[in-house]
C-alpha cells in the first residue's frame, strides 16, 4: 500500500501533498524511468515518496528537479542522490554550505529538529546539477525544465510536462494555492507578476498548474495571483 495519498493529474503524472507544510512532490513516469519534482523536508518523507513511486509506477527514479533552495523542497534529496539532478547553483550551495540556515528555517517552521539534523547529516550536494534541460521519458512524454524569471526566489525552476495531449506545469513556490504567496528576503515582488504571466504563457491556457503548496489550479488562477502580487 502507498504510504502517501497520490493524485493522478494525467496518464503519466502524479503528485502528493506532504502533510508537513502541504508541500507538493510530483512524479513523471514512463517506460521504467521516473522524474521527481522536489523531495520534502525529511528522510522519512523522501523514503515514503521513493517507496510509493516504485509501487505505483514500477519505475526507477532517474531524474530529480529541486525547484529552489528552501528546506521543505530539498532536504530529502539524499534519498535520490544517485539520480541526475536539475537545480540552480543556489540549491547546490545550500546543501553544501548553508546547513545552519536550512536548519534554522526548518525548525522555525515547526520541523522536528532530530529529523532535520538527520537529513542535513545525510545531505549530498547534487553532482552534475543542471539548471535547465529537456528530457524524453517516452515518445509522447516529454519534460522541459525552465527558469521563467525572478519571483519567489531569484532561481525558481518550473517543470513543463507534455503528456500526450495534456500539459502539466509544476510551478514550485512561484504559485501557491493553500495560502498567499510566500514573500521573503529572497523574493523579488516587482519581477514576480511578469514571471507568472510568462509561466502561464509557457504552459498555455489549457494546462494544469501544480503549485508548490495547495490544490491544482488553472491558468486563470496564475494570472490572478500575478495581479494580486502586482497590487501589493
Amino acid at each position: 500500500m502507498a504510504a502517501l495519498i497520490w493524485e493522478r493529474i494525467s496518464e503519466h503524472v502524479i503528485r502528493c501533498r506532504l502533510p508537513f507544510c502541504d508541500v507538493t512532490v510530483g512524479a513523471v513516469h514512463a517506460d521504467g524511468s521516473a522524474l521527481v519534482v522536489d523531495t520534502g523536508t525529511t528522510l522519512s518523507e523522501a523514503h515514503a515518496v521513493a517507496h510509493d513511486i516504485a509501487e505505483l509506477t514500477g519505475c526507477t527514479v532517474r531524474h530529480v528537479v529541486l525547484t529552489h533552495n528552501h528546506f521543505d523542497h530539498i532536504l530529502g534529496h539524499s534519498v535520490f542522490a544517485a539520480a541526475t539532478t536539475f537545480c540552480a547553483p543556489e540549491v547546490v550551495t545550500a546543501l553544501a554550505e548553508r546547513h545552519a540556515w536550512l536548519r534554522a528555517d526548518a525548525v522555525t517552521h515547526g520541523a522536528d529538529p532530530v529529523e532535520v539534523d538527520a537529513a542535513l547529516a545525510a545531505a549530498v550536494p547534487p553532482r552534475y546539477a543542471q539548471a535547465a534541460g529537456n528530457l524524453t521519458l517516452a515518445e509522447d512524454v516529454t519534460v522541459r525544465i525552465v527558469h521563467p524569471g525572478r519571483g519567489h526566489t531569484d532561481h525558481d525552476l518550473v517543470v513543463l510536462v507534455a503528456d500526450g495531449p495534456h500539459t502539466v506545469v509544476f510551478c514550485g513556490d512561484l504559485v501557491e494555492e493553500s495560502g498567499d504567496p510566500c514573500v521573503d528576503d529572497q523574493s523579488d515582488p516587482a519581477a514576480w507578476p511578469a514571471t507568472l504571466d510568462r509561466l502561464a504563457a509557457l504552459g498555455g491556457p489549457g494546462a494544469r498548474y501544480v503549485p508548490g503548496h495547495g490544490a491544482v489550479v488553472d491558468a486563470a488562477f496564475v494570472h490572478r495571483q500575478a495581479r494580486w502580487l502586482a497590487a501589493r
